[in-house]
């Protein structure tokens, strides 16, 4: 029906879907999540024609009894099932070619996927330079954490009080 390179394209974009999410995931097996989140992101559902209760529905068809996932030669039964009614003006193998169409050379896409970025109130708490008190103590002025020394109150075991001005001078008032 299509063309080799098509064909192979299409396999490629199967591959893809099938171990989208999955870390285990070889590729020869898709389930009916990865199938639905293919029939959206290429385009195959249109929410008119064809709907997401529609592509549950030739999944559960193509598919083996007890089965949960589909292989490739499913698969393209699958398509082969959605074709003629997405669309509905051309004939069986036209319709089939322009769903190949639809999915061959495509890849998931992540929409919605939330990105970490360090703005307002967390890049405002991870500079070292704005930070006061007890805090400040920690960091030296490159904002290079100081490590221990930086955590831990280091006693000073000079004899004087730590806020006495004149500390040291002692030896130098009494001579011996």
């Amino acid at each position: 029906m299509a063309g080799s390179t098509e064909m192979a394209s299409l396999e490629e974009s199967f591959r893809k879907f099938a171990i989208y999410g999955d870390t285990k995931a070889t590729g020869q097996e898709m389930n009916g999540k990865n199938w639905a989140k293919l029939c959206k992101d290429c385009k195959v559902t249109d929410g008119k024609s064809v709907t997401g209760t529609d592509v549950d529905i030739v999944f559960s068809k193509v598919k083996g009894k007890t089965a949960r996932v589909i292989n490739y030669e499913e698969f393209k039964k699958a398509l082969e099932e959605l074709a003629p009614k997405r669309f509905k003006d051309k004939s069986k193998e036209e319709a089939y070619e322009a769903i190949c169409q639809l999915v061959a050379g495509k890849e998931p896409i992540n929409v919605g996927v939330t990105k970490a970025k360090t703005v307002g109130a967390v890049e405002r708490l991870t500079d070292t330079s704005k930070y006061t008190g007890s805090h400040k103590e920690r960091f030296d002025e490159s904002g290079k954490g100081k490590g221990k020394s930086g955590r831990e109150n280091i006693v000073d075991t000079s004899g004087y009080v730590s806020a006495y001005k004149n500390a040291g001078t002692y030896d130098a008032k009494v001579k011996k």
